[in-house]
Order: structure tokens, then sequence, then C-alpha cells
């Protein structure tokens, strides 16, 4: 929901009678400013990667059935269609001294903080108040977690759009310098992705803070605290530095009745705009908008139940063993394998678009990938039940042909995700351009068809999957279907574009939510 300097002005003065506090017009900031706002998106995105590779096992170990899990992830796509578009709107007009950023970006890294220590310690407080460890379920705990898993949603969605539109003041206009403070901001995503990732896949992390392991949080809990810990010290460390030394012009209001009339009703004002927008979207962005819907609804089950799938159907495990906890480990590292080809391969997807033919067709090219990736999950996970049905010794030791493709999965998808992560939005920027629609609004209605097909996969994968006797592949063939679909309408329905337009607007733009 970040927008540039430019048009953060112009909107301001016009609507709500703003204006920076030097009169002059702003300049662009060094690259060590760049750098350094963009590398809170290492802090912020190691959250992520903890959420992705360990909260729904961990859900499950407090309790919540399997097809209840994914209701708990609706919080992630409600708070980035509500909370994104409401912080962004606000932040553009906010009159602090610190400036227009840094109380929001404060905000969301002190609120992350404190949803970790709730998810972190669910367990434990919900045995002071009562859980009985001997049930399967402890309600006390869940409610706890549940609660912090909101909060941190909801923070982290805070933090990402003050964020980007940081950069972009910073940036002042400069295409040179906002191409840059975006691929800085891609970078570090990556970097905290690997970071988070590995930090999962490591299994003794709990005896650097040997008071995270008691008698209600065992040794699983315990590497989870270790994590979340190591997850604040590196988010609150890159905040400070970065308010610290980066400065943030702060925004003057002219007073009038107008611009309070203006304040008291932001939110109506900021999705009464993305309303308008819906109604006048043309052609290429509807098409756009479907095509991202589906694919998004592809990628959802995957980010849902991949370390899910790798403890039970992979390693053969139940909640709450040490076969499903070594299976959760071993693709906490896939994820972390995924990371690094995504970032690889997120520095090839403006050449390799211009030998295909260009954006649309690499994007269909790689959702056929998708596809057949989240299908090979139904082969993967047949040879490995086949091999504990005829030798008991491969449950939680899966032969190593099992695990270099269970783990190949996880490499082979790090390339669609990459140009997932980019090509949609370069898309938008270009069929805005081309119909003179607004960037900002152009990239927040994308949103919408990011996060709406999040929340319908997380309605329905659970009772999806139950309905087909439990476990995870359901959701995956489910995903399977909807991939190729998405990557026969990429390149047969979206409208082509000019290859200099692509190369213009590819900027490496990433992000979960």
């Amino acid at each position: 929901m970040s927008s540039s300097n430019k048009n953060t002005i112009k909107n301001g003065d016009t609507q709500n009678s703003l204006h920076l506090e030097s009169g002059s017009p702003a300049q662009p900031s060094p690259i060590w400013k760049l750098v350094a706002v963009a590398s809170i998106a290492a802090g912020i995105q190691f959250g992520w990667a903890l959420q992705l590779s360990l909260l729904t096992p961990y859900s499950q170990l407090l309790g919540v059935p399997h097809q209840w899990s994914s209701f708990i992830w609706l919080c992630g796509p409600i708070s980035g269609m509500v909370v994104q578009p409401i912080v962004g709107y606000y932040s553009d007009r906010c009159t602090s001294k610190l400036g227009r950023r840094r109380p929001f970006i404060l905000a969301g890294a002190a609120a992350v903080a404190i949803a970790v220590f709730l998810i972190g310690f669910a367990a434990d407080i919900g045995h002071a108040f009562g859980d009985n460890l001997n049930k399967k379920t402890r309600p006390r705990a869940v409610a706890i977690f549940v609660i912090g898993f909101w909060i941190l949603d909801v923070a982290n969605n805070m933090l990402q759009g003050p964020c980007r539109a940081f950069l972009g003041d910073l940036a002042a206009g400069d295409e040179r310098k906002t191409r840059l403070a975006n691929a800085f901001f891609s970078f570090f995503m990556a970097v905290g992705s690997v970071l988070g990732y590995g930090a999962g896949s490591i299994d003794s992390l709990h005896k650097v803070f040997p008071f995270t392991q008691t008698k209600a949080c065992d040794v699983f809990c315990a590497d989870l605290k270790s994590c979340f810990f190591f997850s604040i010290l590196l988010l609150l460390s890159l905040t400070g530095v970065a308010l610290f030394y980066v400065p943030d012009k702060q925004v003057l209001r002219e007073k009038s009745p107008v611009g309070e009339e203006d304040e008291r009703s932001a939110a109506v004002v900021c999705f009464g705009e993305m309303l308008g927008a819906l109604k006048g979207l043309k052609k290429p962005m509807l098409l756009l908008m479907a095509v991202t819907a589906i694919n998004w609804s592809a990628w959802f089950a995957y980010f849902l139940y991949n370390t899910d799938w790798m403890g039970k159907e992979v390693y053969g495990g139940e909640v709450g063993n040490q076969a499903y906890k070594d299976g959760v480990q071993k693709g906490a590292l896939g994820l972390l394998i995924n990371s690094v080809v995504l970032g690889v391969m997120s520095l090839g997807v403006e050449p390799i678009g211009r030998a295909v033919g260009g954006a649309k067709n690499l994007w269909g090219i790689v959702n056929f990938v998708l596809a057949a990736g989240l299908a090979m999950t139904v082969y993967i996970s047949k040879v490995a039940m086949h091999q504990r049905h005829l030798n008991p010794h491969y449950i939680g030791h899966p032969s190593t042909g099992v695990q270099a493709g269970a783990l190949s999965f996880f490499a082979v998808l790090g390339i669609p995700l990459a140009i997932t992560y980019s090509v949609p939005f370069a898309l938008a920027s270009i069929y805005s351009s081309e119909t003179g629609a607004g960037q900002g609004l152009s990239l927040g209605v994308l949103n919408l068809a990011i996060v709406v097909p999040q929340m319908i996969v997380a309605a329905i994968s659970g009772p999806w999957d139950k309905l087909f006797g439990g476990g995870n592949l359901p959701a995956f063939v489910a995903g399977a279907v909807a991939a190729a679909v998405s990557g026969i309408m990429a390149i047969f329905m979206l409208p082509s574009t000019k290859q200099s337009e692509a190369a213009k607007a590819a900027l490496p733009i990433g992000g979960f939510h």
C-alpha cells in the first residue's frame, strides 16, 4: 500500500492541506539510508517464516484439530485487507513530530514483541490458568495463542506498508533509487526467510535459552520460543538503528474545517477510493485480478500445510510424537532451500521473461511448474506410506530417496514463487499506466485478489480435508488444479505488454500478504 513521495504530497495538498516541513522539494536520500530502512524487512520476514513453518504444527500440539487449524490463518488475509490500507492512509497524513512513517513502524515493532510473547508462552500461561496437561486440548492456551497470532499478523501488516512508504519518501521520485529501494527490501526479505527457516530447522535452540523448556512446554515448544526470541532481537535491533539514524520529515497540517472533516472520515475515504477503483477497472486489470486470485488459492494451500505434510505424510508421525517433530523441522529446512532458490531466481526474472516472450508467458509457464510440484506431493506421500507399510523402521526415518524428493519439492516451488512475488505487480503497474489509473491504488486493489482467496481457502480447506479422510493431500491436489487453470489463463487471456514497459515496471516486489 505504499506510494511514492510525489503522489503523497500531491494528495495531501489537494485533499487534506498537508505539506512537508521544509518547503523545498525533497532530495533523494543516500543509499545507506535506503539500506537501513529496507533491512527492517529481514526482521519482519523472520517472523513470517516462523509462522509459516512452525505455527500450524504448534497449534495442533495445543489441541487445535487439523480441520480447524486453517481458520486461525484467516487473520493474515483479513488484516492484510483491512489494516494495510488504513495504516497506509493514516501514515500519509500523520503529523507527528517523529514524522509520518516512524510512529507506525515503532508501534508495529512493539506490537510484534507483545504478540511473540503471547504465542511463545501460550502453553505456560494456559497451564497457569488451569489447563490440564493430560488432556489433548488446552483451551486457555489455545485462546492465548489465537490472540497472539492475530496481534502478530496485524502488527506485521502495520510494519510492511509504512516501511515501503518510507522507502518511497527517501527515494523522492528518483526512479533509480526507487528500484534500488525495492530491490533492497526484497533482498532483506530473502535474508529474513533464510534466517527464519534456518532457525526453525534447528532442534537444539532451546539450549541457548534453557528457561524456555517447562512442564507445559516441551522441547518443540521451547525451540519455538527461542526462535521468537531471536526474531524479536533482530527486528528491534534493525528497527532501532533505522529509526534512530534515518530522519523522517514531519508533515504539517493547515487548520481548516475541511481538513478536520477529512481526518474524521479518513478510513471511509480510503475504502471509498478503493471501491471507486474497483468500479472503474478496465478489462486487463480485471483479468489480472482473476488470474491472481486463482493462483493464490493454490499458493495458500501450500503455505498452510507444507511442514505439517512433512510431519504426517512424509515422516509418518502423529501430532506430538518425535517423528512428527522431526518432519516439521525437516520441512523448515525445505523452506530454507525454497527461499534460497527464490532469491536466486528473482535475479533472473527480467531476462527469462524476455526469452519466453513476455512477463505473462513466464507467469503462465511457472504456474504449470507449481501445479506439477503440488501434484508431486501425492507420489512422494504414497511412496513414503508404502515403505512404512513394508518396514515400520521408516516411521520417522524415511528413505534417502523420499527425503530427497520432499526437499526437491520445496526447491522446485522456489521458482514459481519468485515469479509470483514480482510479475503480477509488474503487470498491474503496466496495465494501470496504459489506462491512466493510479499506480498505488491499482496495487492496493490487486492486493484484494491476493487476500480474498486466502480467506476462502482458510475457511474451506479444513472441512475439505476432513471430507476426504484428513491429511493435507486434498488441499494440495485442489491447489494443483487451481495452479494449472491460472497458468492457462495467464498465457491465453492476459493482454500482452511492450518489452520496454515490462522491463521498467519489473521491480522486485515480494510479500505474503
